[in-house]
């Protein structure tokens, strides 16, 4: 667990004048999945997937929240975070086991209410440690077509990206990324092996076609389902 202060600065010719904001304090905390602080985080991201992918997976993209047990995000294989500000968890996320060397970022959530604050780079960055502290060596995460802005905080991160970056997001569909959390090199042709064959369960489980779930996706266009 780690506290974390933003404390205003007073004003340098009032030196009693009170700080127009009271401090706001910002700690992590490792909770169970199913914790109820947890229920917020788990919430807002089954409506944030359901409005942004629909029911282009075949199923409601909700479904994925519930798809691993409570266990697989309890030490020692996994981990579930939560950021709290005064008491009130404002982004969260977690890890569980991809393989004996790797972590798996999953959950990573940010309150609608607290974004654009870099929320979202500290849970990873936390995530990134306690995996480190559990001994992984690698971490790897995938996210979709329709998260730019999750993409963007990888590339941003240091990760590499597991997918051809001249393909449009709707053209690769789930996102790859792995960084090395070593001083030794990310084993990229590794952990793209693992990772595609990971991706082809995932496919083969899916009611419809890559190309299906592609037109299934809200808001495209009728002119780009090709």
């Amino acid at each position: 667990m780690s506290l974390l202060e933003n404390r205003p600065a007073r004003n340098a010719g009032s030196p009693t004048e009170k700080p127009e904001h009271p401090p706001v304090t910002d700690e992590f905390v490792y909770v169970a999945a199913d914790d109820p602080l947890a229920r917020p985080l788990l919430e807002q991201l089954a409506e944030e997937y359901d409005s942004r992918y629909g029911s282009a997976w075949g199923e409601p993209a909700s479904v994925e929240i519930n798809r691993y047990p409570v266990e697989e995000f309890a030490p020692p294989r996994g981990a579930f975070l939560l950021l709290l500000r005064d008491g009130v968890p404002v982004a969260g996320g977690a890890f569980k086991t991809f393989d004996e060397n790797t972590s798996e970022l999953k959950r990573i959530w940010t309150s609608a209410q607290h974004r654009r604050q870099g929320l979202a780079r500290r849970v990873v960055r936390e995530l990134e440690e306690e995996s480190r502290r559990r001994g992984f060596g690698v971490v790897y995460l995938t996210t979709g077509p329709r998260q730019p802005e999750a993409q963007r905080l990888y590339f941003e991160s240091g990760y590499t990206p597991l997918f051809d970056i001249t393909l449009t997001p709707d053209e690769v569909i789930v996102h790859g990324f792995a960084k090395s959390l070593t001083e030794e090199p990310l084993d990229v042709s590794g952990i793209q092996r693992r990772h595609d064959e990971s991706l082809a369960e995932f496919y083969a489980g899916l009611p419809g076609s890559q190309k299906s779930f592609r037109d299934a996706l809200p808001g495209r266009p009728e002119g780009d389902r090709s």
